[in-house]
């Protein structure tokens, strides 16, 4: 949800991270929210299945697996920048039980301003934005760490970024 301060500045307020609020970006990746679930390993372990859509093999794509490692950010923040992939989705999963946060925008030519949204993922949650999705680079909280990311792969090394800057627009996030 957006509010404005007397000023020019925008301001983002932090929604809780639900699998129906963010359905129109992607997935909200969590054991026991969706999915199939089944014990294995003689009742030793639960297995959690089909968690997200990944989608990544237009173009000749593939599955690409990676770790990123974030630096925690602090709050109030100004976001400089939203991304988008418009051949794959991008999975995050942190691999420790952190907090991040998760701006998103609807696909389109360009993100709306008004239809910016911020997220705060609890620990256990991870998200999976849809191809097209425009989204802030990585924000972890607290300590920061490491993020298991599944995106796409192309095996002529084409890049499948789009950056807009929000530099002019003046947005910020706070608690």
């Amino acid at each position: 949800m957006r509010t404005s301060a007397p000023s020019s500045r925008h301001w983002l307020t932090v929604e809780p991270l639900g699998a129906q609020a963010f359905s129109a970006f992607g997935d909200v990746i969590e054991p026991g929210r969706a999915g199939k679930h089944r014990t294995i390993n003689e009742g030793f372990a639960e297995r959690f299945d089909d968690l997200a859509r990944l989608d990544t093999a237009r173009q000749g794509g593939r599955p690409v697996l990676s770790v990123f490692r974030a630096r925690p950010r602090a709050l109030p923040l100004q976001l400089r920048l939203v991304e988008r992939h418009l051949l794959g989705s991008q999975a995050f999963v942190p691999l420790l039980a952190q907090r991040f946060l998760v701006v998103v925008a609807p696909a389109g030519a360009l993100p709306i301003l008004s239809h910016l949204r911020c997220f705060i993922a609890k620990p256990g949650q991870g998200v999976n934005y849809a191809a097209g999705t425009w989204h802030h680079p990585l924000i972890a909280l607290d300590a920061g760490g490491d993020f298991l990311v599944i995106d796409r792969g192309d095996p002529l090394a084409a890049d499948d970024c789009e950056e807009h800057s929000l530099l002019d627009e003046d947005v910020w996030v706070r608690d």
